[in-house]
């Protein structure tokens, strides 16, 4: 057996020595300006927003980070235009882009408060994931489950559904039990199950639609240590079992490498063993190695499946014992486009067996992972996960790849499933078929018609899923 370390340069080598042988679209663009003269002339005027992928861009007149409520309120209040809320930029869908205001809360950030009889604490809305962690340790708590990226803003996770894994364990907004709302007028609202009630069900997840979510009251629990394992296994042994796996673990999710018929396949569970760490490796090295093998053995990708294949089999288990917040989430420095759809337990996999099938005939290109996670069901309005058992596929292109063609190849396999798109994710359904996987979505129109009745928290993408002229 080997290291995934020593896996790399196994792999490099063996691909250089094969090499020597002879040899954007989607609905989600509706939120960028397509002509490039007017994209010019605003660019003289005001400097550029682009998500983390550089997917979405827009010139917005203004870009404010309050650094209290009250700034907050006058802002909101006096602001010309148009209004969008903005974390971390991590979402895909157009979201964000808009030609007036974009708002950070970047300076409203923290750990206000906590409860040690509830376990529960008030957060700044615009704190990152990452920061949070440490924070609710020092006061004896951890969050219940986390994703496996923590750099988004908690506002912005929580808008968009934002989940981890773990079929017994909901999306982060099902955690939520109180937040504080700050609507078209400068009113402050607190919502919880007993207090604007239908409020709090439609802003748990908000698209940023409904106002500016300044404090959050999260769900935790006593702070924990997870124990991480990591295994190579061939991708028809993990599908068979992937239920029975799913039970047995808090944590379970998989990365299948393409033309490789292996996966990664990640448990954790919670432990009270010392932390520690086996050898392993940077993702990122890792996805680095993948893009570099595709491009030398382009000519041959039954070549580079056979390298793949063989190689993975040599991987070693790793295990990271750890604190859960340090646990949960890694590093990406690797830029991509996302497409992820949630479907009914029932049907994922063989969901994905079909979406494998058709990348592996058509896209020979591809080396990113696919992603399988595990998601509880919940009652949130605009939750994907809302009444019924979920699991999660994800599938990637490189940054500076069309993602286009192969995202439209598999998207009808994700519908026919009867999937729901991550709300920050590309896709391109309408708002009528949102309305058919949604029995909340005249509510939430209403209650966002309520609160903000001139459309100030509104961009083109949104109009287009509100049916707004």
């Amino acid at each position: 057996m080997i290291s995934r370390r020593n896996l790399l340069g196994s792999l490099i080598g063996t691909a250089v020595g094969a090499s020597l042988s002879p040899t954007i679209s989607l609905a989600q663009e509706t939120g960028t300006m397509s002509s490039e003269k007017t994209l010019e002339k605003v660019a003289r005027k005001s400097l550029p927003w682009r998500n983390w992928s550089g997917s979405q861009e827009c010139f917005p007149q203004s870009r404010i980070a309050p650094k209290s409520l009250t700034e907050l309120q006058q802002v909101i209040t006096q602001a010309k235009g148009h209004i969008r809320p903005v974390g971390a930029g991590h979402s895909f869908s157009p979201l964000v882009p808009t030609q007036d205001t974009i708002l950070s809360l970047s300076r409203m950030t923290g750990v206000i408060s906590h409860n040690e009889t509830t376990n529960q604490a008030v957060i700044m809305a615009g704190t990152r994931l990452g920061d949070i962690g440490k924070p609710l340790a020092e006061r004896g708590q951890a969050m219940i489950n986390m994703p496996d990226i923590d750099e988004q803003t908690l506002a912005g996770a929580l808008g968009t559904a934002t989940h981890g894994t773990g079929a017994s364990l909901g999306c982060l907004s099902d955690f939520v039990e109180g937040l504080e709302l700050v609507t078209a007028n400068g009113e402050v609202l607190s919502c919880d199950r007993q207090t604007n009630s239908d409020i709090f069900q439609a802003a748990r997840v908000n698209l940023g639609a409904l106002g500016i979510v300044t404090q959050i009251r999260l769900q935790n629990m006593p702070k924990y240590r997870l124990r991480r394992e990591t295994s190579c296994v061939a991708i028809d042994d993990i599908l068979d079992n992937a239920e029975e796996i799913a039970k047995a673990n808090r944590n379970f999710e998989f990365y299948y490498i393409p033309f490789s018929g292996y996966g990664l396949m990640d448990t954790h569970n919670i432990t009270d063993e010392a932390p520690s760490v086996t050898d392993k490796i940077d993702q990122n090295d890792g996805t680095e190695t993948l893009k570099q093998l595709r491009d030398w053995l382009a000519w041959s990708p039954r070549i580079r499946e056979y390298i793949l294949s063989h190689e993975m089999q040599k991987i070693e288990k790793e295990v990271t014992i750890a604190n859960s917040w340090q646990n949960y989430a890694q590093e990406r420095n690797v830029r991509f486009n996302e497409m992820e759809y949630h479907l009914p337990r029932e049907y994922a996999v063989q969901a994905f067996r079909e979406i494998r099938d058709t990348v592996e005939k058509h896209f020979d290109e591809v080396f990113f992972p696919f992603e399988f996670r595990f998601v509880k069901s919940d009652d949130i309005w605009l939750s994907p996960f809302n009444g019924r058992e979920t699991c999660s596929i994800a599938v990637h292109r490189f940054y500076n790849e069309d993602y286009q063609a192969m995202f439209k190849a598999v998207e009808p396999i994700f519908k026919k499933y009867h999937g729901r798109p991550h709300w920050g994710k590309l896709n391109s359904m309408q708002s009528q078929e949102f309305a058919a996987h949604y029995s909340n979505w005249q509510n939430f129109k209403d209650i966002r018609q309520s609160l903000d009745p001139e459309g100030k928290f509104l961009n083109p993408y949104l109009k287009s899923l509100f049916d707004i002229a």
